[in-house]
């Protein structure tokens, strides 16, 4: 049996933390057999390293780490690889995203917000300068489009441009429809999300987790990558 190890980013937001403990605490529901651990990145412990280092090297123990990003980039194909990279019994999954079940949550939580169906739409992504983790960013974007029926428009929160209050901004400038709603594409309350609230857009929607959903997109991951 393997060790599901469910690796996030991190936040200083009390909110942001308790909402991704949600996700694992689903998680785990989900699969009430199995050893599943919380992990981070950046910001706070427990670090990903360190709990992969944690992991038994007896036999028939191994893990996988499932990434809780919503796109690959530096996180996923640097930090978690490398704190797999010198063991055999631990593999890391892929992000959560591209997948069609992100946009599901999106829309729910554009509903949820009563935006008007002809609003101009800001995917707000964290932001990262890996070009993988655009382009995940983008395919997300296309998949949106095909789902909704107004314009689509990338906006992000850090890190590079467009910004989403530039987003926001070009919106208006080019005359596209009145409403423009930034549509959150992250994944837990935290600073990232406040600036959102800040871009000036009519409707900010609220980040993806908890859902269940993303529970479903979980265990994808890890049973995609070995896991049992």
């Amino acid at each position: 049996m393997s060790v599901l190890i469910a690796c996030a980013h991190g936040t200083k937001d009390p909110d942001g933390q308790a909402t991704i403990l949600r996700v694992v605490e689903d998680v785990r529901a989900a699969l009430p057999d199995h050893d599943v651990r919380d992990a981070y990145v950046d910001v706070h412990g427990p670090y990903c390293k360190d709990v992969v280092a944690e992991v038994s090297t007896e036999e028939d123990t191994s893990a996988v780490v499932v990434p809780l990003l919503l796109a690959g980039g530096y996180h996923v194909y640097h930090d978690i690889a490398e704190a797999v990279a010198d063991r055999t019994d631990v593999v890391s999954a892929t992000a959560l995203g591209p997948d069609a079940r992100l946009i599901d949550i999106v829309l729910d939580r554009i509903h949820e917000a009563g935006v008007p169906e002809t609003a101009t739409l800001v995917l707000a992504a964290a932001g990262s300068s890996d070009p993988r983790s655009e382009a995940d960013t983008a395919t997300a974007a296309e998949m949106l489009r095909a789902r909704w029926g107004g314009p689509v428009r990338i906006g992000y929160a850090a890190g590079i441009h467009p910004t989403v209050a530039d987003a926001v901004t070009e919106a208006r400038a080019y005359g596209e429809d009145g409403v423009v709603a930034v549509a959150s594409f992250l994944l837990a309350p935290g600073f990232f999300q406040k600036r959102l609230t800040e871009a000036g857009a009519d409707y900010v929607t609220a980040p993806l987790a908890p859902h269940p959903r993303l529970v479903e997109i979980v265990l994808d991951r890890y049973r995609d990558a070995g896991g049992s």
